[in-house]
């Protein structure tokens, strides 16, 4: 692996630290925009996407502790959040413990994994290797998926790329749309 970096790299670095896009847009970029090779994309993208749970994970606590205790409607909000977090995906976290949260983190992201680890209480030595975890397996899959979609690209043209992306909405929509009617429709039997 080339470790000259230069500003494609930079870019790709800071572009994964990005709330927003992360690592699902840093790779897209980094192997087609800056034509990086994939392993520098994949490393690059990784490595940016690691950077903010640290941050995260460090001062999450001290951060929500002070408003809480400076300003009443935080400590309101702050308490009703994590209240009703740790209702609905308690047992989801006492049944998989830290691997919830690697898969957690591959599907949303390390910053929302972050604060998920904060939310229940895992230690951060465990919670940032469980996201360094899913950070990689979300890399894999989103480099797998970016280099499909240019082989589809490079050999059928971008009509047929778009008529494929089309047709996978379609079928996404069309389960969707059948399990919320056939949702609906049980309540009214």
């Amino acid at each position: 692996m080339n470790f000259n970096i230069g500003i494609e790299e930079l870019n790709t670095f800071l572009i994964a630290m990005t709330p927003i896009g992360g690592l699902q847009a840093a790779l897209p970029i980094a192997l087609t925009v800056y034509n990086l090779p994939i392993l520098s994309a994949y490393f690059f993208s990784v490595l940016g996407s690691l950077v903010p749970p640290i941050f995260i994970l460090l001062t999450i606590g001290a951060f929500s502790r002070y408003l809480s205790q400076k300003y009443f409607f935080f400590n309101r909000f702050f308490e009703w959040l994590f209240n009703k977090t740790r209702t609905n995906h308690q047992k989801k976290i006492e049944k998989w413990k830290e691997w919830a949260l690697m898969i957690f983190v591959a599907v949303t992201g390390a910053w929302t994994g972050s604060l998920v680890a904060f939310v229940f209480n895992i230690p951060i030595k465990r919670a940032f290797l469980f996201i360094a975890l899913g950070v990689m397996i979300a890399g894999i899959i989103v480099t797998i998926l970016t280099l499909t979609g240019l082989l589809l690209y490079v050999h059928f043209g971008w009509q047929i790329f778009l008529g494929l992306l089309f047709l996978i909405g379609l079928i996404f929509w069309y389960f969707k749309f059948k399990k919320k009617h056939e949702v609906s429709y049980q309540r009214r039997i």
